[in-house]
């Protein structure tokens, strides 16, 4: 798996406003912005990602993926 193949899986299940991949392809770090995570807790945004993988994770095509999660709201006061 590729981080541009990891990236495209998450983007085509998840609207996101920005998304950065990191990782050596099986250890992966993500930094998601999504409208979709407005009014969410941290499990459940996690949970929203995770389903866009599907049975990726479970199947070890990626064995592990870290991420921050931010609404645009919190990403916007994160760049100040």
């Amino acid at each position: 798996m590729t981080a541009d193949e990891l990236r495209s899986l998450i983007t085509a299940g998840l609207p996101c406003e920005h998304i950065t991949m990191e990782g050596d392809g099986r250890h992966w770090f993500a930094t998601i912005v999504s409208p979709s995570f407005e009014g969410k807790r941290l499990i459940q945004r996690h949970q929203l990602v995770y389903a866009t993988l599907g049975d990726r994770m479970k199947t070890d095509e990626v064995h592990a993926l870290s991420m921050k999660t931010f609404t645009l709201a919190e990403w916007a006061a994160a760049q100040d």
